[in-house]
């Protein structure tokens, strides 16, 4: 009696650069590393939030230090955010042109000068220039890290695309914690007659995690496959395929496939993109203005509000860090595979505002009930910041745009969303002298907005694949493709 003849696997084809996402969104089915580089990506999205992070505390030592006025001490503030304008722009726009790990490495490279010079900055102006030089680094970075998360994840379930591009917020509160933590173990044992040693000690430290990365990079980190396939090289794609995904795909090709230029920038500022792209600056704007008030600035708010000392403030900065903004970013990530993305970004503005009333209504505590609701505010805001807005401001782009466009859309309200912060940054510490705690009321504004855009334009990114929507390449292509009758992935509709 003969044994029962054995069958292999069915081999996937490849036949497209629809094939290509199509395996992509089931996820991996064997050995592979595209787990590995999805938490390289998320390693630049720590280092991101490390660097920008680092002078929340140390900005009043660094003012002393060098004798700077207040709109000096803003313009240090400011160096980085501004740095993430430029950068945003060009580093999305390079993402789609050349790819996504040659502007990964790049970024990696600025990052370590970046943060050696900013360490050793004797002067000012040195330290300016090398903060922008480290916030270039984080705006090249965002656009590329998030492209990777969405290019390496399947399309549902756990470790579903939305799901990793949610991961960025806890990823983000994970490092701010660990830059307070880095802080107050290195303030145990510095000199108090060397404040500066501190801060110094603490943007130097930037450089480890990037040079980690930058270690590690030939043996796991890989161009992105979808990118490469939409660029005409399926056999190339079908390669890092079997490399990250552990599936042996066969290639079918009978006409080769088109080298088609990426979509412009303007294809975001026009049907169907325009609705997205509105949304997704707002977002951003609102987040951009209100983490630059109260994440940003919350050591100082800690110290002027509860007249607390050194050590406190930083102990209190870890605990509302990796106990509310962490733990709430974890929870979005979670939430975000039951409930979508929208209502869980409505639910934490809500949050937000109701933080943000008890911090205006509370206004400088001089009772323990007043030190409770001043502290229950600030938990309540980052709670809500890392379970809502902070985990999908950076979903809704990444989502919403297809692999020609993803990094240029991402950039481009990275870039737009940065003038808000850069001028949230600057102008703060003057609005905090004019106003006092009767700030509350203006940041108050920034949660009510998202809401009310919210409400207004109804667009749901969870479980949306962008490059599997042929209403949509359709649009984009019409003008170069209408004639060639090319078959489209038929999956989802544009609204």
């Amino acid at each position: 009696m003969s044994a029962a003849p054995s069958h292999a696997p069915e081999r996937p084809i490849i036949r497209s650069a629809d094939d290509i996402a199509a395996l992509i969104n089931r996820g991996p089915s064997g050995k592979g590393h595209a787990n590995i580089i999805v938490l390289l990506a998320l390693g630049g999205v720590f280092l991101d939030a490390y660097d920008l992070t680092t002078l929340s505390y140390g900005i009043g030592d660094v003012q002393k230090h060098f004798g700077l006025t207040g709109s000096q001490t803003g313009m240090v503030a400011a160096a980085m955010s501004a740095g993430t304008i430029i950068g945003s722009i060009m580093g999305g726009w390079l993402t789609d042109r050349i790819g996504r790990y040659a502007v990964f490495m790049a970024d990696m490279a600025c990052f370590v000068i970046a943060a050696l010079v900013a360490a050793a900055a004797p002067t000012a102006s040195i330290l300016i220039l090398a903060r922008f030089a480290m916030g270039f680094g984080v705006g090249m970075d965002l656009p590329v890290a998030m492209a990777f998360l969405s290019e390496f994840s399947k399309l549902s379930g756990k470790g579903s695309k939305a799901g990793r591009a949610a991961a960025w917020c806890p990823t983000w509160y994970a490092a701010s914690s660990a830059c307070f933590i880095l802080v107050f173990a290195l303030n145990a044992i510095v000199p108090a007659s060397h404040p500066d040693w501190l801060w110094r000690a603490s943007l130097g430290f930037g450089a480890v995690p990037a040079l980690i990365i930058i270690l590690v990079r030939s043996r796991y980190m890989s161009e992105s496959p979808l990118w490469i396939a939409r660029h005409g090289d399926l056999e190339k794609a079908a390669a890092i395929l079997r490399a990250t995904h552990g599936v042996d795909p066969v290639l079918h090709i009978t006409v080769a496939p088109p080298r088609q230029t990426p979509p412009s920038l303007f294809a975001l500022l026009r049907k169907p993109l325009l609705k997205r792209t509105t949304l997704v600056i707002g977002m951003k704007i609102v987040s951009a203005t209100s983490y630059a008030a109260i994440a940003f600035g919350l050591p100082g708010l800690l110290s002027s509000m509860l007249h607390l000392q050194r050590t406190e403030v930083l102990g209190v900065s870890i605990l509302l860090n990796l106990v509310f903004a962490f733990s709430g970013g974890l929870l979005g990530v979670r939430l975000t595979r039951s409930f979508g993305s929208r209502p869980i970004t409505l639910a934490g503005y809500a949050m937000q505002v109701a933080g943000i009333l008890l911090l205006a209504l509370t206004g400088t505590p001089y009772n323990s009930l007043g030190i409770v609701s001043v502290m229950s505010g600030f938990a309540l805001f980052l709670f809500a910041q890392g379970f809502g807005p902070g985990c999908q401001q950076m979903v809704y782009p990444t989502l919403s745009y297809p692999t020609e466009l993803r990094g240029t859309g991402i950039g481009f309200t990275n870039f737009v969303a940065g003038f808000s912060g850069t001028l949230s940054m600057w102008a703060l510490p003057t609005l905090y002298t004019a106003l006092g705690m009767q700030i509350f009321w203006v940041i108050l504004i920034a949660p009510l907005f998202g809401i009310a855009l919210h409400m207004a334009l109804r667009w749901e990114v969870f479980g949306y694949d962008a490059d599997a929507d042929p209403a949509l390449r359709h649009a984009l292509y019409r003008t170069r493709d209408e004639n060639r009758g090319q078959t489209l992935c038929p999956s989802n509709q544009a609204p």
